[in-house]
């Protein structure tokens, strides 16, 4: 593994060499002014005390059937035999350790999507590591250095393998209790079936290709449709919601509860927000934090989805029972809303044009500045352009999305706040990993990049990224070339 590492390292190096040798890699003047920043402090911790404690687990991923949706059994591919696979927690500062075992007809990896790592342990293929094959194993390792609710996928044939089930939730808890009587998770999906009820086999159509991705006919919470949720009256819910679609964006509702948003993308929000406008594009998280009203006693109350022309419901609340007080806990303080200002004053070091055109092996290829990222073997693509960043240091990027589609736009191992949407400045009060953008819609990111490497930057609709949406970034050190 770190002879693979070196490898990649090796290959980065030649590959940025021969773009600068042909001129590829200049910047202009104003790109050249933001790399020129003096380094500054970091708007949130570049790392966390370690704990020493090490939190073990084991992941296999093999195909099995389970009854699923409505109760009849469904042909899936599952880590640890389950759909939704099983919910890791760690405590913020441990060390997580997972031997990974693939028993799947086909290669794959595991990404973990929101979590700050060391770069090798970031499951692209080609990228930071090579594909695990058919019996192969792998073993991640890294500190979570931020509480929070993230989730773990593929990141190889991830149109395939993520719709058939290989999804799981890794919780990263606060060393402090907070004041919750209840902690629910919710892992929003949707399924295509065919005639018979099973997976639509066909992946990658050309229809999906030209629209929003693959957007199935049913949808659940937690492998279920329209399950019924028990709550007792007074209860103070934290529900981590995680939409793990491959194309579906789900907005829902929970009107009559009062329920503040507390954090997105994992990170705490800057200050409670309401909850009344909710959005969840494939890859995003929302917490919710809520009490349930004692008037709502011995009542029902549908969540629905608002996203769509037709509302349609996504869980059923039934409230019963004695009435709960919840634990007199000291909730956590939110962190200080950081400086932007030098952020907003930048130009954008790389502005990403987002599009498509025909070509490819599926027919249409979707492309980032005109280039559609494709995996050769093991490797990353040698042509493709690499977009450099250094560390410790504010950047502005510019997502331009030329398309009439949607583009949720992913970005691994950082942090990012959105400052601008169409040229008009925008407070959102937290932090993102992932941003959806709307067709013809121009949005700018800042960004404060800490940890070294090549990452993926790529849309998390599976069938876009994997039809060429995706493309390196690499951060590197302060005098670095």
């Amino acid at each position: 593994m770190h002879r693979n590492r070196w490898f990649i390292a090796a290959a980065l190096v030649a590959l940025l060499a021969m773009l600068a040798a042909l001129g590829l890699g200049q910047e202009d003047d104003a790109a050249m002014a933001t790399l020129r920043q003096p380094r500054v402090a970091p708007p949130y911790p570049e790392d966390t005390p370690s704990t020493g404690r090490v939190r073990e687990f084991e992941l296999v991923a093999a195909p099995t059937a389970l009854p699923l949706l409505d109760g009849r059994s469904l042909e899936v591919w599952a880590y640890n035999g389950q759909v939704p696979g099983p919910t890791l927690r760690a405590t913020h500062g441990d060390t997580v350790r997972v031997r990974f075992t693939n028993k799947l007809p086909q290669p794959t990896t595991i990404h973990w999507h929101g979590i700050r790592l060391p770069n090798g342990m970031d499951g692209v293929p080609g990228v930071t590591q090579p594909p695990i094959p058919p019996g192969g194993t792998f073993l991640y390792e890294f500190k979570v250095k931020d509480a929070g609710t993230y989730w773990f996928h593929p990141h190889l044939r991830g149109s395939e393998q993520v719709e058939r089930g290989l999804f799981g939730v890794l919780i990263v808890e606060d060393q402090k209790p907070g004041p919750f009587s209840r902690e629910l998770v919710w892992v929003l999906d949707d399924w295509r079936l065919d005639a018979s009820g099973q997976i639509d086999g066909r992946f990658n159509t050309r229809h999906d290709l030209a629209h929003d991705g693959r957007w199935g006919q049913v949808s659940t919470v937690n492998g279920a449709v329209q399950p019924e949720v028990p709550l007792q009256p007074g209860e103070r819910v934290r529900l981590r919601m995680v939409n793990v679609a491959n194309g579906r964006v789900f907005a829902p509702s929970f009107e009559g509860l009062g329920a503040s948003v507390i954090a997105i993308d994992g990170l705490a929000t800057d200050r409670p927000q309401p909850a009344s406008r909710l959005e969840l594009a494939p890859g995003n998280r929302v917490d919710l934090d809520f009490t349930v009203p004692e008037a709502l006693s011995n009542q029902r109350m549908e969540v629905m989805d608002h996203f769509t022309r037709r509302p349609f419901p996504l869980a059923t609340l039934v409230v019963s029972g004695e009435v709960v007080r919840p634990p007199e806990v000291a909730a956590v303080a939110p962190p200080p809303s950081p400086d932007l200002s030098p952020a907003r004053a930048l130009q954008p070091a790389e502005t990403f044009r987002l599009n498509a055109r025909r070509g490819g092996p599926f027919g249409i290829e979707w492309t980032i500045n005109d280039e559609a990222f494709h995996h050769e073997g093991e490797h990353a693509s040698a042509h493709h352009k690499v977009y450099r960043l250094p560390a410790h240091q504010w950047a502005t990027l510019r997502f331009v999305n030329e398309s009439s589609r949607l583009h949720p736009m992913h970005v691994h191992g950082q942090f990012f706040r959105v400052v601008a949407r169409n040229g008009a400045s925008v407070d959102e009060g937290h932090w993102r990993d992932t941003v959806l953008i709307r067709p013809r819609e121009t949005v700018d990111v800042a960004m404060f990049p800490q940890d070294v490497g090549a990452w993926m930057l790529h849309c998390h609709i599976q069938e876009h990224a994997e039809a060429g949406m995706m493309t390196l970034v690499d951060v590197h050190a302060e005098g670095s070339q």
